[in-house]
Protein backbone atom coordinates (compact mmCIF):
# COMPACT_ATOMS: atom_id res chain seq x y z
CA UNK A 1 0.00 0.00 0.00
CA UNK A 2 2.94 2.27 0.95
CA UNK A 3 4.17 2.06 -2.86
CA UNK A 4 0.85 2.60 -4.03
CA UNK A 5 0.12 5.47 -2.29
CA UNK A 6 3.77 6.81 -3.84
CA UNK A 7 6.53 5.87 -1.19
CA UNK A 8 9.88 3.99 -2.86
CA UNK A 9 11.01 1.18 -1.26
CA UNK A 10 14.06 3.23 -0.16
CA UNK A 11 12.52 5.75 1.83
CA UNK A 12 9.91 3.41 3.54
CA UNK A 13 12.48 1.17 4.26
CA UNK A 14 14.59 3.92 5.93
CA UNK A 15 11.01 4.93 7.70
CA UNK A 16 10.72 1.60 9.19
CA UNK A 17 14.36 1.46 10.70
CA UNK A 18 13.69 4.78 12.23
CA UNK A 19 10.53 3.54 13.35
CA UNK A 20 11.65 -0.03 15.25
CA UNK A 21 13.79 2.39 17.27
CA UNK A 22 11.56 4.21 18.87
CA UNK A 23 9.46 1.26 20.14
CA UNK A 24 9.91 2.31 23.85
CA UNK A 25 9.27 6.00 23.33
CA UNK A 26 5.75 5.21 21.98
CA UNK A 27 4.86 3.18 24.50
CA UNK A 28 5.77 6.38 27.03
CA UNK A 29 3.28 8.34 24.78
CA UNK A 30 0.63 5.51 24.98
CA UNK A 31 1.00 5.38 28.99
CA UNK A 32 0.36 9.53 29.03
CA UNK A 33 -2.32 9.09 26.56
CA UNK A 34 -3.93 6.03 29.42
CA UNK A 35 -3.46 8.81 32.35
CA UNK A 36 -5.46 11.78 30.46
CA UNK A 37 -8.06 9.75 28.43
CA UNK A 38 -8.87 8.93 32.40
CA UNK A 39 -9.04 12.31 33.14
CA UNK A 40 -11.17 13.56 30.56
CA UNK A 41 -13.39 10.87 31.62
CA UNK A 42 -13.82 11.65 34.98
CA UNK A 43 -14.30 14.88 34.09
CA UNK A 44 -17.48 14.05 32.12
CA UNK A 45 -18.50 11.83 34.21
CA UNK A 46 -18.42 14.16 37.45
CA UNK A 47 -20.52 16.34 35.92
CA UNK A 48 -22.91 13.93 34.98
CA UNK A 49 -22.80 14.60 31.08
CA UNK A 50 -26.02 13.07 29.41
CA UNK A 51 -27.12 12.84 25.73
CA UNK A 52 -29.41 16.20 26.76
CA UNK A 53 -26.54 18.06 26.73
CA UNK A 54 -26.34 17.53 23.19
CA UNK A 55 -29.09 19.41 22.35
CA UNK A 56 -28.98 22.73 20.05
CA UNK A 57 -29.79 26.15 21.18
CA UNK A 58 -30.29 29.35 19.07
CA UNK A 59 -30.60 33.27 19.27
CA UNK A 60 -29.60 34.13 22.41
CA UNK A 61 -28.60 30.81 23.44
CA UNK A 62 -29.63 31.69 27.34
CA UNK A 63 -30.44 28.49 29.42
CA UNK A 64 -27.85 26.18 27.33
CA UNK A 65 -27.15 23.07 29.57
CA UNK A 66 -24.87 21.48 27.04
CA UNK A 67 -22.52 24.77 26.61
CA UNK A 68 -22.52 24.68 30.47
CA UNK A 69 -21.65 20.94 31.63
CA UNK A 70 -19.00 21.54 28.34
CA UNK A 71 -17.58 24.24 30.35
CA UNK A 72 -17.72 22.40 33.53
CA UNK A 73 -16.33 19.62 32.06
CA UNK A 74 -12.92 22.19 30.89
CA UNK A 75 -12.55 23.25 34.22
CA UNK A 76 -12.64 19.96 35.85
CA UNK A 77 -10.33 18.49 33.92
CA UNK A 78 -7.66 21.32 33.14
CA UNK A 79 -8.19 22.08 37.00
CA UNK A 80 -9.49 25.38 37.33
CA UNK A 81 -12.12 27.11 38.62
CA UNK A 82 -14.14 28.27 35.34
CA UNK A 83 -14.20 28.04 31.80
CA UNK A 84 -15.65 29.69 28.43
CA UNK A 85 -15.69 27.27 25.79
CA UNK A 86 -17.31 29.01 22.53
CA UNK A 87 -18.10 28.22 18.94
CA UNK A 88 -17.85 32.44 18.95
CA UNK A 89 -14.36 31.96 19.79
CA UNK A 90 -13.32 31.91 15.89
CA UNK A 91 -9.26 30.84 16.49
CA UNK A 92 -6.45 30.52 19.35
CA UNK A 93 -5.95 34.18 18.55
CA UNK A 94 -9.24 35.40 19.03
CA UNK A 95 -9.51 33.69 22.34
CA UNK A 96 -5.98 35.16 23.42
CA UNK A 97 -7.72 38.46 22.22
CA UNK A 98 -10.40 38.21 24.49
CA UNK A 99 -8.21 36.99 27.47
CA UNK A 100 -6.05 39.68 27.13
CA UNK A 101 -8.27 42.55 26.57
CA UNK A 102 -11.10 41.47 29.00
CA UNK A 103 -8.44 41.43 31.87
CA UNK A 104 -6.73 44.48 30.67
CA UNK A 105 -7.20 48.34 31.03
CA UNK A 106 -5.91 51.54 29.85
CA UNK A 107 -2.69 52.44 31.82
CA UNK A 108 -1.52 48.28 32.38
CA UNK A 109 1.07 46.98 31.20
CA UNK A 110 1.63 43.35 29.42
CA UNK A 111 5.07 41.33 29.82
CA UNK A 112 6.08 38.55 27.47
CA UNK A 113 8.99 37.31 29.52
CA UNK A 114 9.77 34.66 26.83
CA UNK A 115 10.54 36.97 23.90
CA UNK A 116 7.82 38.16 21.02
CA UNK A 117 4.95 35.83 21.21
CA UNK A 118 3.24 34.22 17.75
CA UNK A 119 2.93 36.41 14.54
CA UNK A 120 -0.84 36.68 14.62
CA UNK A 121 -0.76 38.22 18.13
CA UNK A 122 1.87 40.83 17.54
CA UNK A 123 -0.62 43.11 15.98
CA UNK A 124 -3.54 42.11 18.79
CA UNK A 125 -0.89 43.47 21.06
CA UNK A 126 0.44 46.47 18.80
CA UNK A 127 3.98 45.47 18.10
CA UNK A 128 2.81 45.98 14.74
CA UNK A 129 0.48 48.45 13.86
CA UNK A 130 -3.19 47.43 13.87
CA UNK A 131 -6.36 48.75 13.96
CA UNK A 132 -8.32 47.92 17.31
CA UNK A 133 -4.82 47.05 18.89
CA UNK A 134 -4.49 46.52 22.56
CA UNK A 135 -1.70 49.30 22.10
CA UNK A 136 -4.49 51.63 21.04
CA UNK A 137 -6.66 51.29 23.83
CA UNK A 138 -3.40 52.92 26.20
CA UNK A 139 -2.09 49.12 26.90
CA UNK A 140 1.61 49.42 27.06
CA UNK A 141 4.18 46.38 26.22
CA UNK A 142 7.54 45.15 26.66
CA UNK A 143 8.92 41.78 26.64
CA UNK A 144 12.31 40.07 28.29
CA UNK A 145 13.95 37.92 25.30
CA UNK A 146 15.21 33.95 26.49
CA UNK A 147 18.80 33.76 26.77
CA UNK A 148 21.12 32.26 23.82
CA UNK A 149 20.58 28.82 25.20
CA UNK A 150 16.45 28.78 25.90
CA UNK A 151 16.19 29.67 29.48
CA UNK A 152 14.51 32.40 30.77
CA UNK A 153 16.82 35.68 31.65
CA UNK A 154 15.22 35.80 35.23
CA UNK A 155 17.48 39.23 36.41
CA UNK A 156 15.54 40.95 33.44
CA UNK A 157 12.53 40.17 34.02
CA UNK A 158 12.63 41.02 37.62
CA UNK A 159 13.92 44.55 36.24
CA UNK A 160 11.01 44.53 33.73
CA UNK A 161 8.38 43.73 35.91
CA UNK A 162 7.18 46.92 37.67
CA UNK A 163 3.82 48.91 39.13
CA UNK A 164 2.10 48.53 36.15
CA UNK A 165 2.76 44.94 35.30
CA UNK A 166 -0.95 43.68 35.29
CA UNK A 167 -0.70 40.37 33.16
CA UNK A 168 2.21 37.59 31.95
CA UNK A 169 1.99 35.94 28.98
CA UNK A 170 3.68 32.90 28.74
CA UNK A 171 3.83 31.43 25.22
CA UNK A 172 4.01 27.20 26.08
CA UNK A 173 4.89 26.37 21.86
CA UNK A 174 7.82 27.90 19.91
CA UNK A 175 5.77 29.52 17.33
CA UNK A 176 7.78 30.13 14.28
CA UNK A 177 11.12 30.31 16.02
CA UNK A 178 13.28 27.79 16.91
CA UNK A 179 13.45 27.79 20.22
CA UNK A 180 12.62 25.04 22.81
CA UNK A 181 9.11 24.56 23.80
CA UNK A 182 8.47 25.15 27.66
CA UNK A 183 7.90 22.40 29.88
CA UNK A 184 5.03 22.74 32.15
CA UNK A 185 7.50 21.98 35.18
CA UNK A 186 9.45 25.19 33.68
CA UNK A 187 6.46 26.85 33.27
CA UNK A 188 5.40 26.31 37.10
CA UNK A 189 8.97 27.78 37.77
CA UNK A 190 8.46 31.11 35.73
CA UNK A 191 4.93 31.68 37.15
CA UNK A 192 6.38 31.15 40.92
CA UNK A 193 9.74 33.56 40.41
CA UNK A 194 6.98 36.60 38.83
CA UNK A 195 4.20 35.51 41.39
CA UNK A 196 6.88 35.97 44.42
CA UNK A 197 8.12 39.54 42.52
CA UNK A 198 4.41 40.72 42.45
CA UNK A 199 1.97 37.96 43.77
CA UNK A 200 -1.38 40.32 42.16
CA UNK A 201 -0.03 39.15 38.64
CA UNK A 202 -2.25 37.75 36.16
CA UNK A 203 -0.13 34.59 35.23
CA UNK A 204 -1.72 33.53 31.24
CA UNK A 205 -0.44 30.67 29.33
CA UNK A 206 -1.25 30.33 25.67
CA UNK A 207 -1.59 26.74 25.38
CA UNK A 208 -2.12 25.88 21.72
CA UNK A 209 -0.06 22.82 20.71
CA UNK A 210 0.67 21.57 24.34
CA UNK A 211 -2.90 20.40 25.45
CA UNK A 212 -2.17 16.61 26.57
CA UNK A 213 1.37 16.27 25.79
CA UNK A 214 2.21 15.83 29.47
CA UNK A 215 0.26 14.74 32.51
CA UNK A 216 -0.05 18.01 34.02
CA UNK A 217 -1.35 21.54 32.27
CA UNK A 218 -0.50 25.13 33.20
CA UNK A 219 -3.37 25.72 35.76
CA UNK A 220 -1.55 22.81 37.54
CA UNK A 221 1.11 25.11 38.37
CA UNK A 222 -0.33 28.28 39.06
CA UNK A 223 -1.20 29.75 35.52
CA UNK A 224 -4.18 31.90 36.01
CA UNK A 225 -5.61 31.30 33.03
CA UNK A 226 -4.58 29.31 29.84
CA UNK A 227 -5.97 29.56 26.40
CA UNK A 228 -5.92 27.34 23.08
CA UNK A 229 -7.95 26.71 20.26
CA UNK A 230 -10.67 23.79 19.51
CA UNK A 231 -9.21 22.65 16.18
CA UNK A 232 -6.04 22.22 17.47
CA UNK A 233 -5.34 19.52 20.68
CA UNK A 234 -8.78 19.78 22.76
CA UNK A 235 -10.98 19.29 19.52
CA UNK A 236 -10.14 15.96 18.55
CA UNK A 237 -10.19 16.71 15.23
CA UNK A 238 -14.12 16.83 15.68
CA UNK A 239 -14.47 20.47 16.37
CA UNK A 240 -15.34 21.99 13.32
CA UNK A 241 -14.47 25.68 15.16
CA UNK A 242 -14.20 27.26 18.85
CA UNK A 243 -11.77 28.16 21.17
CA UNK A 244 -10.90 27.97 25.39
CA UNK A 245 -9.80 29.81 28.39
CA UNK A 246 -9.94 27.71 31.74
CA UNK A 247 -8.93 29.59 35.24
CA UNK A 248 -9.85 31.59 37.62
CA UNK A 249 -13.17 32.68 37.53
CA UNK A 250 -12.74 36.52 37.84
CA UNK A 251 -10.75 36.38 34.72
CA UNK A 252 -12.53 33.69 33.10
CA UNK A 253 -16.13 36.20 33.89
CA UNK A 254 -13.89 39.45 32.74
CA UNK A 255 -13.12 37.50 29.25
CA UNK A 256 -16.96 36.63 28.76
CA UNK A 257 -18.05 40.37 29.30
CA UNK A 258 -15.52 40.93 26.47
CA UNK A 259 -16.59 38.11 23.98
CA UNK A 260 -20.46 38.94 24.69
CA UNK A 261 -21.06 42.53 26.50
CA UNK A 262 -20.83 43.69 29.73
CA UNK A 263 -23.56 42.44 32.08
CA UNK A 264 -24.28 39.67 29.74
CA UNK A 265 -20.86 37.35 30.13
CA UNK A 266 -21.04 33.86 30.12
CA UNK A 267 -25.25 33.47 30.24
CA UNK A 268 -25.43 34.08 26.34
CA UNK A 269 -24.00 32.82 23.65
CA UNK A 270 -26.06 29.87 21.44
CA UNK A 271 -24.21 26.25 20.89
CA UNK A 272 -25.98 25.82 17.48
CA UNK A 273 -25.98 22.07 17.47
CA UNK A 274 -22.28 21.75 17.73
CA UNK A 275 -21.63 20.59 21.51
CA UNK A 276 -22.40 16.36 20.74
CA UNK A 277 -18.82 17.45 18.25
CA UNK A 278 -17.09 19.34 21.20
CA UNK A 279 -17.95 17.19 23.86
CA UNK A 280 -16.63 13.88 21.68
CA UNK A 281 -13.40 15.50 19.86
CA UNK A 282 -12.69 16.57 24.24
CA UNK A 283 -13.03 12.84 24.70
CA UNK A 284 -10.45 11.48 21.70
CA UNK A 285 -8.21 14.05 22.28
CA UNK A 286 -5.89 12.47 24.29
CA UNK A 287 -5.88 9.30 21.87
CA UNK A 288 -5.59 11.70 19.01
CA UNK A 289 -2.62 14.01 20.50
CA UNK A 290 -0.55 10.55 21.39
CA UNK A 291 -0.86 10.09 17.41
CA UNK A 292 0.58 13.43 16.65
CA UNK A 293 3.04 13.26 18.89
CA UNK A 294 4.46 9.96 17.88
CA UNK A 295 4.24 11.55 14.11
CA UNK A 296 6.37 14.39 15.68
CA UNK A 297 8.86 12.12 17.05
CA UNK A 298 9.59 10.30 13.68
CA UNK A 299 9.92 13.47 11.73
CA UNK A 300 12.44 14.61 14.11
CA UNK A 301 14.31 10.76 13.98
CA UNK A 302 14.25 10.61 9.97
CA UNK A 303 15.24 14.41 9.35
CA UNK A 304 17.70 14.38 12.47
CA UNK A 305 19.38 11.46 10.48
CA UNK A 306 19.41 13.60 7.04
CA UNK A 307 21.64 16.08 8.51
CA UNK A 308 19.02 18.74 8.95
CA UNK A 309 18.56 20.75 12.40
CA UNK A 310 15.43 19.59 14.11
CA UNK A 311 13.71 21.30 17.28
CA UNK A 312 13.18 19.36 19.42
CA UNK A 313 15.60 16.73 18.40
CA UNK A 314 14.99 13.14 17.90
CA UNK A 315 15.76 12.30 21.76
CA UNK A 316 14.38 15.47 23.73
CA UNK A 317 11.44 15.15 25.57
CA UNK A 318 8.41 16.28 24.27
CA UNK A 319 5.89 19.47 25.33
CA UNK A 320 3.98 20.28 22.40
CA UNK A 321 3.25 18.39 19.13
CA UNK A 322 4.97 20.62 17.12
CA UNK A 323 7.98 19.61 14.89
CA UNK A 324 10.53 22.17 13.45
CA UNK A 325 13.02 21.45 10.71
CA UNK A 326 15.74 23.64 9.53
CA UNK A 327 15.99 23.29 6.07
CA UNK A 328 18.17 26.31 4.95
CA UNK A 329 16.53 26.42 1.38
CA UNK A 330 12.80 27.87 0.19
CA UNK A 331 12.71 24.70 -1.99
CA UNK A 332 13.11 21.95 1.23
CA UNK A 333 10.29 24.30 2.86
CA UNK A 334 8.17 24.09 -0.39
CA UNK A 335 9.15 20.71 -1.02
CA UNK A 336 8.47 18.63 3.01
CA UNK A 337 4.98 21.06 2.62
CA UNK A 338 4.04 19.92 -0.50
CA UNK A 339 4.89 16.07 0.12
CA UNK A 340 2.21 16.17 3.59
CA UNK A 341 -0.03 17.84 1.35
CA UNK A 342 0.11 14.98 -1.08
CA UNK A 343 -0.67 12.33 2.22
CA UNK A 344 -3.88 14.51 2.95
CA UNK A 345 -7.37 12.67 2.78
CA UNK A 346 -8.63 16.00 1.23
CA UNK A 347 -6.92 18.33 -1.38
CA UNK A 348 -4.61 16.09 -1.89
CA UNK A 349 -4.01 16.27 -5.70
CA UNK A 350 -3.53 20.25 -5.22
CA UNK A 351 0.44 21.36 -4.83
CA UNK A 352 0.52 24.36 -2.05
CA UNK A 353 2.07 27.87 -2.71
CA UNK A 354 3.78 30.65 -0.27
CA UNK A 355 1.26 33.87 -0.27
CA UNK A 356 1.27 36.77 1.75
CA UNK A 357 -1.24 35.46 4.18
CA UNK A 358 -3.01 38.10 6.86
CA UNK A 359 -1.39 38.89 10.16
CA UNK A 360 2.20 37.56 8.69
CA UNK A 361 5.31 39.44 7.66
CA UNK A 362 6.43 37.18 4.99
CA UNK A 363 5.00 35.06 2.57
CA UNK A 364 4.20 31.68 4.32
CA UNK A 365 3.23 28.25 2.70
CA UNK A 366 0.66 26.22 4.33
CA UNK A 367 -0.44 22.60 3.85
CA UNK A 368 -3.05 21.13 5.40
CA UNK A 369 -5.79 19.22 3.39
CA UNK A 370 -8.27 18.59 6.30
CA UNK A 371 -11.75 18.00 7.03
CA UNK A 372 -11.66 20.97 9.22
CA UNK A 373 -10.28 24.60 7.67
CA UNK A 374 -6.98 25.54 9.54
CA UNK A 375 -7.10 22.67 11.60
CA UNK A 376 -3.64 21.78 12.78
CA UNK A 377 -4.79 18.94 15.09
CA UNK A 378 -4.74 17.14 11.36
CA UNK A 379 -1.94 16.45 9.54
CA UNK A 380 -0.30 19.84 8.38
CA UNK A 381 2.97 21.58 7.86
CA UNK A 382 4.17 25.77 7.68
CA UNK A 383 6.09 27.75 7.59
CA UNK A 384 7.37 31.12 6.35
CA UNK A 385 9.28 31.71 3.40
CA UNK A 386 12.54 33.57 5.19
CA UNK A 387 15.72 32.35 6.87
CA UNK A 388 16.42 30.54 8.43
CA UNK A 389 13.54 28.59 6.49
CA UNK A 390 12.43 26.28 8.58
CA UNK A 391 9.22 24.21 8.48
CA UNK A 392 6.90 23.69 11.61
CA UNK A 393 5.13 19.85 11.11
CA UNK A 394 2.38 19.14 13.16
CA UNK A 395 -0.77 16.89 13.76
CA UNK A 396 -2.02 13.63 12.15
CA UNK A 397 -5.40 12.48 13.19
CA UNK A 398 -3.92 8.85 13.70
CA UNK A 399 -0.19 7.85 14.03
CA UNK A 400 -0.41 6.28 10.73
CA UNK A 401 -1.47 8.86 8.83
CA UNK A 402 1.36 11.20 10.36
CA UNK A 403 3.60 8.33 9.43
CA UNK A 404 2.14 8.16 5.70
CA UNK A 405 3.01 12.40 5.77
CA UNK A 406 6.14 12.29 7.33
CA UNK A 407 7.21 9.39 4.55
CA UNK A 408 5.93 11.33 1.87
CA UNK A 409 7.73 14.69 2.69
CA UNK A 410 10.78 12.77 2.34
CA UNK A 411 9.87 11.04 -0.75
CA UNK A 412 9.02 14.64 -2.65
CA UNK A 413 12.61 16.23 -1.01
CA UNK A 414 14.26 12.98 -2.34
CA UNK A 415 12.54 13.37 -6.16
CA UNK A 416 13.34 17.00 -5.66
CA UNK A 417 17.29 16.06 -5.12
CA UNK A 418 17.61 18.01 -1.68
CA UNK A 419 18.32 15.00 -0.16
CA UNK A 420 19.86 11.48 -0.72
CA UNK A 421 19.65 8.20 1.14
CA UNK A 422 22.39 6.08 -0.93
CA UNK A 423 25.00 7.01 1.90
CA UNK A 424 22.63 6.26 4.46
Amino acid sequence: MYREMGISQEALDFGLKIEASLKERFQAIDQIAEYNQMKVLKAMQDNRVSDIHFAATTGYGYNDLGRDVLEQVYASAFHGESALVRPQLISGTHALHIALSGNLRPGDELLSPVGKPYDTLEEVIGIRDSAGSLKEYGITYRQVDLLEDGSFDFDGIQKAINEKTKLVTIQRSKGYATRPTLSVEKIGQLIAFVKKIKPDVICMVDNCYGEFVEKIEPTDVGADMIVGSLIKNPGGGLAPIGGYIVGRKDCIDNASYRLSAPGLGKEVGASLGLNQQLFQGFFLSPTVVAGALKSAIFAANIYEQLGFSVVPNGTESRHDIIQAVTFGTPEGVIAFCQGIQAAAPVDSFVSPEPWDMPGYDAPVIMAAGAFVQGSSIELSADGPIKPPYAVYFQGGLTWYHGKLGVLMSLQKLLDAGIVSLKIM
